[in-house]
């Protein structure tokens, strides 16, 4: 069952902090957000292998918006 983890906040997507293919655990940082001047790390919801990004570096994201799928 596929996990999507969500955006915390509208903001700015700085980086992803995981790659494709990475076994990643619930807690784990997996992408950075800008928001307010301020870097915000986002965590993992869950355990998974990230499956794909759902937005890219330079996207302006919503509250809710998914940001990595994890399988």
């Amino acid at each position: 069952m596929a996990i999507e983890i969500p955006s915390p906040m509208a903001g700015l997507v700085k980086e992803h902090l995981v790659a494709i293919g990475d076994v990643i655990t619930a807690g784990q940082e997996v992408t950075l957000l800008e928001s307010m001047k301020m870097e915000i790390p986002v965590e993992s919801t869950g355990d998974g292998v990230v499956e794909a990004f759902l937005v890219q570096p330079g996207d302006v994201v919503a509250e809710g918006q998914g940001l990595v799928r994890l399988a």
